[in-house]
């Protein structure tokens, strides 16, 4: 059987560095961004659109990647990524900016689903894991790469930071010279009992709605964090490497994920996740440095041991010729629990309040996964 070349394998993992920098590519530079589109008054939705246009045309991308296939549906949504995330340069005004920021989210439903069955034919069972770890990993290092680099060209002008949309073209160009077209036919019956345990647990279902919840988790310190650090006095550099961090620490963590899974199953990790995901918030109810750095290591804790573990649960729970479709649902559950994190500023009672909240969802989330996969393992 065929195995991809190293440059084919980064390749695939350069493209999943687009998910996470969609909307947080503008966020440094958001002000002054906002103020050259004319959107000045909903700047932040510059951020939060794509995320409900994923959401949005997810279904939509599954099908089409279903029916033309992930490689040709991956060529077409770089090609447009790179052309509608720059192309908002020569655009003003909410309507026509709104459009481009949701189709843009639209097209980066195709490149995550597309990229990841991509994966799924080159890689099968533990490497698969390991593949899929790697791909999580790869998308919190992008977030720490683009926004600094995006911080740093919005520093010199306004429009800059757009440019790097363009990057998709360059990744385009190593998709259609390192990865081969033709892929090795899976073997399912390799490993049977191993498929049969994956089975017996969470369903397609519940791990969409677990991604909701992580994501909803994940991001709630995202939106809230640079707010209660300006109240502590803390500086914009200083929340950007707060944030930058937490992605860091998530790297690490999704790099011991697969040895954690195999050791304790699926749903204890999750729930560890959960738990990571409450610890962070008691800490980020306290004021300090400390605090926070110990808040944001359990932060990106909660995300490496769950979001790459979902997915590849999803990959692992759909048979070859629907995957498409149901990786383009676990991508709109994701972008989803990340869009709904822009409402939690109507929640009363401030930050503290939603934290709390937080706390209260996540250990919920965690008690209901251990008493799941303790009666799991039973049966």
């Amino acid at each position: 059987m065929r195995k991809l070349n190293t440059a084919g394998r980064y390749t695939l993992l350069c493209i999943a560095c687009l998910t996470i920098m969609v909307g947080a590519l503008v966020a440094p530079g958001l002000i002054s961004i906002s103020r050259a589109l004319g959107v000045a008054d909903n700047a932040i939705l510059l951020i939060t659109l794509p995320a409900l246009g994923a959401a949005m045309f997810a279904p939509i991308a599954g099908k089409l990647i279903d029916k033309y296939g992930a490689y040709t549906s991956l060529v077409f949504g770089l090609f447009l990524y790179g052309f509608l995330g720059a192309s908002v340069y020569w655009l003003q005004g909410p309507i026509f900016v709104f459009i481009n920021r949701i189709l843009l989210g639209g097209v980066t439903s195709v490149v995550m689903a597309g990229s990841t069955i991509l994966i799924s034919h080159w890689y099968f069972a533990k490497a698969r894991l390991g593949m899929l770890a790697k791909q999580g990993m790869a998308i919190e290092l992008g977030g720490v790469l683009f926004l600094f680099l995006g911080g740093l060209m919005a520093a010199q002008y306004w429009a800059l930071p757009l440019a790097l949309y363009l990057i998709a073209w360059v990744f385009l160009a190593m998709l259609l010279y390192f990865v081969p077209r033709q892929h090795p036919t899976e073997i399912e019956s390799d490993a049977p009992d191993e498929q049969a345990a994956l089975h017996k647990g969470l369903s397609l279902k519940s791990v969409y709605t677990i991604a909701t919840f992580s994501m909803v988790s994940f991001f709630i310190a995202i939106v809230l964090l640079p707010g209660n650090m300006h109240v502590q006095h803390y500086n914009e550099q200083q929340v950007g490497l707060l944030l930058a961090f937490i992605s860091l620490v998530a790297v690490v963590a999704a790099h011991f994920m697969p040895k954690l899974t195999k050791g304790f199953g699926e749903q204890k990790v999750l729930a560890l996740a959960f738990i990571g995901y409450a610890a962070s918030y008691i800490f980020f109810l306290q004021s300090g440095t400390p605090t926070l750095v110990i808040g944001a290591i359990f932060s990106g804790i909660g995300f490496g041991f769950s979001v790459p573990l979902l997915n590849h649960m999803t990959v692992e729970r759909s048979d070859a010729n629907v995957r498409g479709r149901n990786l383009s649902y676990f991508t709109m559950a994701v972008f989803s629990g990340q869009f709904l994190t822009s409402f939690i500023q109507y929640i009363p009672g401030g930050s503290n309040n939603v934290f709390m909240i937080t706390i209260a969802l996540c250990v919920l989330v965690a008690l209901t996964l251990f008493v799941s996969g303790n009666n799991a393992h039973q049966k």
